[in-house]
């Protein structure tokens, strides 16, 4: 890549790695972010993201690599040298400070002048829907205020690089979902590049333009959210993404086919089947009800397997279903093949 390239300009991670004593945290990372771009890293705790957002910030020394941001390494700096934001979920605000007080000690202490100050606090109180909590103190503001205070820090200090820890872990489920949409856009429009650290695939997928998945320590895939989803290299990454998970049945030696269960439908067993498709006999253990959607669970063999539909057609299915042999059925072009050992993508 030439220093003209766009991702010279955001965050370049080469080679990077960290060990502590005989343990390996993360092992040769290899990433680019580019400015404006929003990059998740997800994965399960202890799969090394929040250990690489810790190198990122120069919380921990590398072991081995670098790091670049736009266009300097920044491997030896000291945390304060490196320009960046960090958000974590843990909001880490003064308790006895306003949220004014709070969003403009930074600037005060760097020595910016008052009248610039309160400018740059009236656009981001506007802009994060903040004004009304200007006075208050954060015992005073709900979990989703405070989580909008800590962005409103971060942003202010107009960094090369924001760096976001799970930052709205702490939320409830109806919180996460309203303030996603908000977060999305709002990183976008600083044009700098976001690292944004999460275990939550809803977030990652609903947040980043691309995702980097991270198994004890090493890069699994890295892509769109929809690419992942679509195209796993291997059955942790099609494991990981999904919800209801994919459905992993042996029905080949040595392979696992993996089936999405939105794929899945079910079917009368003689029905006549197209060459088109697939099918096992199942046998229907349980229902989920979640609103407009199913989720019915199935006994293939000794497999369990999950069917996504929705209400109205697995109401007219349990109408119907007294005493009928039946059958869930797939289209051949759904299937994804894995080898049962490796968990590698086959074919």
């Amino acid at each position: 890549m030439t220093s003209s390239s766009p991702a010279r300009s955001g965050l370049v991670l080469s080679q990077l790695c960290r060990r502590v004593g005989q343990q390996t945290l993360l092992q040769n990372l290899s990433l680019e972010v580019a400015p404006g771009e929003v990059l998740a890293l997800l994965g399960p705790s202890g799969c090394g993201k929040s250990t690489t957002l810790r190198l990122i910030a120069g919380l921990d020394p590398v072991s081995g690599g670098d790091i670049e941001l736009a266009g300097v390494t920044i491997t030896p700096l000291p945390p304060a040298q490196r320009n960046v934001a960090m958000v974590f979920q843990s909001y880490a605000l003064y308790p006895h400070l306003s949220v004014a007080k709070n969003l403009s000690l930074g600037l005060e202490l760097r020595r910016v002048p008052r009248p610039e100050i309160e400018g740059e606090l009236q656009r981001v109180l506007a802009l994060l829907q903040l004004e009304s909590c200007r006075d208050r103190k954060p015992a005073e503001l709900s979990g989703g205020q405070r989580q909008r205070v800590a962005l409103a820090r971060a942003l202010l200090r107009k960094p090369a690089l924001f760096l976001l820890d799970e930052p709205m872990s702490n939320l409830d489920a109806q919180l996460r979902e309203d303030l996603r949409g908000e977060l999305r856009g709002l990183l976008r429009s600083t044009g700098a590049p976001v690292v944004y650290v999460t275990h939550d695939q809803h977030e990652a997928m609903g947040l980043a333009d691309r995702i980097a998945v991270l198994k004890a320590g090493e890069l699994q895939q890295v892509g769109s959210p929809a690419e992942l989803y679509r195209n796993p290299q291997n059955q942790f990454v099609a494991s990981f993404l999904g919800s209801p998970s994919i459905n992993l049945l042996p029905l080949n030696p040595g392979e696992l086919v993996g089936l999405r269960p939105e794929h899945l439908e079910v079917a009368d067993a003689s029905t006549p089947l197209s060459s088109t498709y697939a099918a096992v006999d199942a046998h229907r253990e349980h229902l989920e009800w979640l609103g407009d959607r199913v989720i019915s669970h199935w006994r293939v063999r000794d497999t369990r397997v999950k069917v996504l539909s929705d209400a109205q057609s697995s109401s007219a299915e349990l109408a119907q279903e007294s005493n009928r042999r039946l059958q869930l059925r797939w289209r051949r072009e759904d299937e994804l093949h894995f080898e049962q050992s490796s968990g590698r993508r086959l074919r």
